[in-house]
């Protein structure tokens, strides 16, 4: 009887990942509703769980309840995500910036805190997982706490999660995982050198790079949301009004 409970988390946090998974890759039609029966068919598993995903989902953004209470489909407003990139942007150069220019330092505590976590997960990657967001969002939200601006750290925080449901999309493949990780170890091991014009440089490039992935792939899965069949005639996850 003990085991049910877990069971039941499991097939809900299973679920809540594949569909999380096929919403990112743009696998599903805009118009498409979400219908619990046949995508609780498909997964194999009960009503409840698919719609304790959709719920999750919903309140990650990644899909939206209509009037009749149906799920659908979420398109991200692009152009509103690429402002917020621009303001990420600057928050993160001033953390990097912020103590030199006041003649402090990073809080060497918090940055060694933050390497070793990074040189844990670098030396064993976790598999691929849009999951993956949040342990990049502490490592960005790390540096900000050793920076000595509490402002910069709420803010910081407050943009990462408006623009979470683009950037996810970096993490669905593994490589994405591995060179995430050496270009922190890389951000880090400057800054506790006391090198601030070379971690500039390092963080703008790893931005530069995760902006330009983020804005390809959803893009790419904006496109397929606004096809017909989002790229899969004969999906029996998705059911028409």
């Amino acid at each position: 009887m003990s085991a049910r409970p877990g069971s039941e988390r499991t097939r809900s946090t299973d679920a809540y990942r594949e569909l999380r998974r096929r919403l990112l890759l743009g696998e599903y039609p805009s118009a498409a509703r979400l219908a619990e029966i046949p995508i609780a068919a498909q997964l194999g598993v009960s009503r409840t769980p698919v719609r304790e995903a959709l719920w999750r989902l919903e309140a990650e953004a990644l899909v939206e309840r209509r009037p009749d209470g149906g799920f659908f489909p979420r398109i991200p407003d692009l152009a509103a995500i690429r402002d917020l990139y621009e303001v990420r942007r600057a928050l993160e150069l001033e953390v990097i910036e912020r103590p030199a220019r006041h003649g402090t330092k990073h809080d060497a505590v918090r940055l060694s805190a933050v390497h070793q976590h990074w040189t844990e997960i670098a030396a064993d990657p976790p598999d691929p997982d849009p999951g993956f967001i949040i342990l990049d969002e502490h490592f960005h939200v790390g540096i900000a706490e050793a920076c000595g601006n509490n402002a910069l750290v709420e803010h910081l925080a407050l943009v990462n999660a408006r623009i979470r449901v683009v950037r996810m999309q970096n993490f669905v493949h593994t490589h994405r995982i591995v060179e995430t990780a050496a270009q922190h170890l890389a951000i880090i091991d400057t800054l506790q050198s006391g090198d601030t014009t070379r971690a500039r440089q390092l963080m703008e490039a790893h931005l530069d790079e995760a902006t330009r992935q983020s804005a390809e792939r959803a893009a790419r899965a904006v496109e397929r949301m606004l096809t017909p069949d989002g790229g899969k005639a004969d999906d029996p996850l998705t059911a028409r009004r």
